[in-house]
């Protein structure tokens, strides 16, 4: 477990550090080197688990398995990616004036805060631990959005503070449900929100005490995720807030939050199982949920007027996907959700880095304004259009080949919900490109000039996407199914 100690600790000094660095160049490059280092030990724990099987520390307080160990490698390296981009970014928004040196510390701290406490969360073995954890992204994150100190920003992250802590709340009241399940059953209680614990007595656990649990974590946790109604913090974040934070809040926190409502499903499924006349009824709450989330998501786009608020919206449909995946349940859907979270990180978190680019050379974020970048700066528009064609399920980048799947699911077990999947799609495919398309051939406006633009994580992050849409790699591949068996029982491949 020595890797997954690093993988921790390694960001945690990091913002300690980071909030007393005075010169802000050189924070940029050590965020980028926390980042890096965090990601390297993330790799090598990783490897373990492949080589050895699920991982739990002494004291059962950490476990890692084939379901969290890919999402801690995924959350590092998007970290990682997006600290390269943040780096040149934030110097730029200093320039400007936008920014001091004292907000920079803060900026540089919270990265890397916002970092640990969500490997935190991955990794933690303590469902109350995790909802810790989640509250402390929580509270870096509000500090990212409201970092401009513009009013529009403060209310922004007050907005998400509030929403989100009412969120929260309910998380805790289901958390606590769990533990009175379990309580009433083992004999040692101090273990009752142990995660391990409760998967292995989960046939034992009260079904009533049990379902009424998951709705308040759903509800709690689903505010995080992003899914209507419990969605209106997530757009107003989103376009206030650094776009480097955009990057991580939609690839990686959303993730997490997602993964601790798949977790406590896996409990629910196994108390509800052959004891009750809704024996996947936390299934179907993830299904309608989810797919209000897609089709509300998919109109929204089309009244959209600031470029990081309709693909905040492009995010709250993914998250509905998504989570309407892992609520079908089956091994197909599985697969196809766990792929869906890994491709969504990558072409979410590249197509926030070009709209960042992109604000920039324009000098707005309104839609309207943003016009000609293939003409002005042609890999800041190339990045524009592709990570555009790559998040609408275009073939050949691998979203086609997740959705596709979830639609041979959808077909199998629910044949009629696929006119709504289809519609879906095709609804927010028309919101993103009517968009999408005169910003990047439309006229280029006079006074628009290139910038010193970073395009590296785009183009790395979109050959990735490319790559697993024309073939998963066979140590993915392996991954995703060792953690379909984990979640729907059984693997695919």
């Amino acid at each position: 477990m020595n890797a997954l100690f690093a993988t921790l600790l390694v960001p945690l000094l990091g913002s300690m550090l980071m909030a007393v660095v005075p010169r802000c160049r050189i924070a940029g490059w050590l965020n980028v080197a926390f980042a890096a280092t965090t990601t390297v030990t993330s790799v090598i724990l990783a490897l373990e688990v492949l080589r050895s099987g699920p991982m739990l520390s002494a004291g059962k307080f950490f476990y890692i398995d084939a379901f969290n160990v890919y999402l801690v490698v995924l959350t590092a390296f998007v970290a990682t990616t997006t600290a390269i981009f943040s780096r040149p970014y934030m110097d730029y928004e200093l320039g400007r004036g936008r920014l001091n040196s004292r907000r920079m510390r803060l900026y540089h701290a919270m990265y890397q805060g916002f970092l640990f406490t969500m490997l935190l969360a991955l990794s933690t073995n303590n469902l109350g631990i995790l909802w810790v954890a989640l509250e402390g992204a929580t509270l870096a994150t509000v500090l990212l959005v409201s970092l401009y100190r513009t009013p529009e920003s403060v209310e922004a992250a007050w907005k998400y503070f509030i929403l989100c802590g009412v969120g929260i709340a309910q998380a805790l009241f289901g958390t606590v449900l769990l533990y009175f399940a379990a309580a009433s059953v083992l004999t040692v209680p101090e273990d009752g929100l142990l995660w391990t614990t409760l998967h292995g007595i989960a046939g034992q656990l009260d079904p009533t005490v049990m379902s009424i649990a998951f709705v308040f974590l759903l509800v709690g946790y689903g505010t995080k995720v992003g899914l209507v109604p419990l969605h209106n913090w997530l757009p107003d974040a989103h376009s206030e807030g650094p776009t480097p934070m955009s990057a991580v809040l939609s690839g990686l926190l959303l993730n997490v939050a997602l993964y601790a409502v798949v977790r406590t499903k896996m409990l629910v499924d196994g108390a509800l199982h052959g004891v009750s006349n809704m024996p996947q009824l936390a299934g179907y709450l993830m299904m309608a949920f989810g797919l209000l989330s897609f089709l509300v998501a998919g109109l929204f786009l089309h009244r959209q007027r600031d470029i990081k608020r309709m693909f905040s919206y492009s995010s709250i449909e993914h998250m509905g996907l998504m989570t309407f995946a892992f609520g079908l349940g089956g091994p197909l859907a599985t697969f196809a959700a766990l792929l869906h979270m890994t491709l969504h990180s990558l072409v979410k978190s590249a197509i926030f880095v070009t709209v960042g680019h992109a604000t920039h050379i324009a000098g707005t974020q309104a839609i309207d304004k943003i016009r000609g970048l293939i003409r002005t700066q042609p890999a800041v528009g190339w990045g524009l259009l592709l990570g555009t064609a790559a998040i609408a399920g275009f073939p050949p980048f691998g979203l086609f080949v997740s959705e596709f799947l979830l639609l041979v699911a959808t077909m199998e077990s629910w044949p009629w919900l696929t006119v709504a999947l289809l519609s879906g799609l095709a609804i927010a495919f028309a919101g993103l490109f009517r968009n999408i398309h005169p910003m990047v051939y439309g006229n280029q406006p006079e006074g628009q000039l290139p910038v010193q633009a970073n395009m590296l994580p785009v183009y790395l992050h979109l050959l990735l996407a490319l790559w697993f849409g024309l073939a998963i790699p066979a140590v993915l591949a392996h991954w995703f199914d060792q953690a379909t068996q984990l979640i729907a029982g059984k693997g695919v491949l």
